[in-house]
């Protein structure tokens, strides 16, 4: 067999992060990819004849464009040429587009690829299953993707009522994590968000959305999501999400992941390719691995997928100058921190925020860490990041990355 080729990542790039219902509810997931792509071919100046494919990871798709990653490419101006489908690995799907795209490139089957992942939660369906069927009773169920994906995505063998929330103060009780630690957790995250957003560290990685309105259009370009208000008084005074079924329930929308509106994307491709196209490769691609685990103890799978990502690439974590681990929960973080024996004020653990204060797009959020640590290593003078994320349903995925 012939060897594996070497993977580079050259520009990610993203659009700002919305909140649910927010700047960017107007604007469908389809075309957040379209404007995201749009703007890596401009700035890269990329020949689109030269992309044989564009993955396109998407969490609550909607039949406005199926097979995503094709629709996506076509509607920004891609030739026909270029391939396209959608996955779904949830909160890793982004992560696991570029993993994919890699795996092409690695063995000749591809030479260039785009990864692309984007959410709109604001615009997930209300959907029927039992419609074409007719009308029953008092009328149709309509279910709400967003809650309902979080209560199956366990199977019918482990099933998750509570959520990914339950899911969460299952990992509170037994790691023994307060409410306290929680809620100042959260608070450094905001705080850490807010100091790159106040500097301009984001702005590299951003791309404008413009949102039409009746009284004209509007131009997105700073993430919704990052509060500087936020106070730990102001994160203490936010009732438990479960608070009427458990009296000691701790995580609130304080201290857990929003819900938002996003896309990222990233060219895949060899040193090589990248070389003739005129492309500057920023990340190399080391290692990945991901991992399973009980659907209630998701919040720690990536201890695992870390772990063997970091075995396989021979490094520890004392070896890695940033630590991307995406913020589900506070309490997820502080409960994989636990296992790895590291401070939850490690300086190296997402030193621009996380979900918590970033926002949490699901299938976007894989290549939005992407794209923010590709510019975090050259800032902190870093050479070695991993990226690693829980995954409702009980999964991880790891990947370690390398500065170009």
């Amino acid at each position: 067999m012939t060897a594996l080729r070497d993977v580079v990542i050259c520009s990610p790039l993203r659009t700002p992060v919305g909140r649910l219902g927010g700047s960017l509810a107007g604007v469908s997931a389809v075309a957040l990819a379209t404007t995201v792509l749009e703007a890596l071919v401009a700035r890269t100046g990329l020949d689109p004849n030269a992309v044989d494919g564009v993955i396109g990871a998407q969490g609550y798709p909607t039949m406005e464009a199926p097979a995503f990653g094709r629709v996506a490419a076509l509607d920004a101006g891609l030739p026909v040429s270029a391939t396209g489908y959608q996955l779904d690995r949830r909160c890793g799907s982004g992560l696991q587009a570029v993993i994919n795209a890699a795996m092409e490139v690695q063995t000749g089957a591809s030479d260039l690829v785009i990864a692309l992942g984007a959410e709109s939660m604001s615009n997930a369906p209300l959907y029927t299953v039992e419609g074409r069927r007719g009308i029953v009773g008092a009328g149709l169920m309509l279910h709400d993707a967003l809650s309902r994906g979080r209560e199956t995505v366990g199977g019918r063998r482990f099933p998750t009522p509570e959520g990914n929330v339950g899911a969460a103060e299952t990992l509170r009780r037994e790691y023994g994590i307060t409410r306290e630690a929680q809620d100042a957790f959260a608070l450094r995250s905001h705080r850490r968000a807010v100091a790159a957003q106040s500097a301009g560290a984001f702005d590299a990685e951003l791309v404008p959305v413009t949102v039409p309105g009746r009284r004209g259009d509007t131009v997105v370009d700073r993430d919704e999501h990052p509060r500087a208000d936020t106070s730990l008084d102001s994160l203490a005074a936010l009732r438990p999400i479960l608070g009427r079924s458990d009296a000691a329930a701790t995580v609130t929308a304080g201290n857990a992941s929003g819900q938002n509106d996003a896309a990222a994307a990233a060219i895949v491709t060899t040193p090589e390719r990248a070389a003739e196209l005129g492309l500057v490769p920023m990340l190399r691609l080391r290692s990945w691995a991901v991992a399973g685990t009980d659907p209630e103890h998701f919040g720690v799978a990536p201890v695992p997928a870390a772990n063997r990502a970091l075995e396989r690439a021979g490094l520890g974590f004392a070896d890695l100058d940033v630590l991307e681990l995406n913020e589900a929960f506070a309490v997820q973080v502080l409960a994989c921190l636990a296992d790895w024996g590291l401070d939850a004020e490690d300086p190296r653990l997402n030193p621009r925020g996380s979900g918590i204060s970033i926002g949490h797009p699901i299938a976007a959020t894989g290549l939005r860490m992407l794209a923010t640590l590709a510019h975090e290593l050259p800032a902190l003078d870093g050479t070695l990041a991993l990226e690693t994320m829980c995954i409702g349903g009980g999964q991880a995925l790891a990947a370690v990355f390398e500065r170009v």
